[in-house]
């Protein structure tokens, strides 16, 4: 039974998710659809990469991953197919791709056919494509060789010495603050070294957290979550809400 995960923009109270499973399913009643979010927040081509990119490898091998996040439609717009590691990535070209992965081969991407003139167009574009994929035709029969994607480049931390300089990437749904800096990386630059998390005008956090009930409650913490990167949090609290924390603020490392 193929499998076939859903991530986009469409929210739950307009018919735009249900009506892509029904082009899907009719297409093929076999398929196993799987609902990661349909709560990306509009537009948010970053949260979008930033969920996919940590569920897509718990899922086994030939799985479908259908992202519709930023679909905008207009003439010479584009969406594309990626293949990458055994899985195959239905998106639109709107730099999500290249957040999602460092390194993309061109040859395992091709441009689905696509008409711009149809209201909510990009139903019938993943119905076909995973018509396609499921029917044993070769991935390279899908499209066109496509042109260059549109790049967006991740903001990445800057490293200086005893420092480290990060942003937030996303607010999860406890309000936890995600940082874009890994576990890997802190452990490099701070070692076992005393250090002190500045944000905001917060209090400084200086202590590294296993986990959220290790501070008492409704104190703040930081820890290393389950996709490797540094959360800031508070204890059955919400963080981003009472520290003042949004996507994009900048918080700053200091090793003693």
């Amino acid at each position: 039974m193929p499998i076939v995960t859903l991530t986009t923009d469409f929210g739950t109270q307009d018919y735009y998710a249900g009506a892509l499973k029904g082009a899907l399913l009719r297409r093929n009643p076999d398929l196993q659809l799987v609902d990661i979010s349909h709560h990306i927040e509009p537009f948010d081509i970053v949260q979008g990469a930033f969920v996919v990119r940590n569920i897509w490898q718990e899922f086994p091998e030939g799985t479908i991953h259908l992202i519709g996040v930023h679909c905008v439609y207009s003439m010479g717009f584009r969406f594309v197919a990626l293949r990458h590691k055994g899985h195959y990535f239905l998106a639109p070209d709107n730099g999500l791709l290249t957040l999602l992965f460092d390194e993309i081969d061109p040859t395992d991407v091709r441009t689905l056919p696509t008409d711009a003139t149809r209201h909510f167009a990009v139903k019938n574009i993943y119905a076909d494509a995973v018509a396609h994929l499921t029917s044993d035709k070769p991935f390279e029969a899908l499209g066109d060789f496509p042109a260059p994607l549109l790049q967006r480049i991740s903001i990445q931390p800057v490293i200086t010495p005893g420092r480290i300089r990060g942003t937030i990437i996303h607010v999860d749904n406890y309000d936890n603050a995600v940082v874009n800096i890994r576990r890997d990386l802190f452990e490099k630059t701070a070692g076992d070294k005393p250090f002190s998390l500045y944000f905001k005008r917060n209090d400084p956090i200086t202590k590294l957290s296993d986990n959220y009930c290790d501070v008492p409650v409704g104190e703040q913490l930081c820890l290393f979550n389950s996709a490797g990167f540094l959360e800031i949090a508070v204890n059955m609290g919400r963080a981003a809400t009472l520290l003042g924390l949004k996507v994009e603020d900048v918080v700053e490392i200091v090793v003693e």
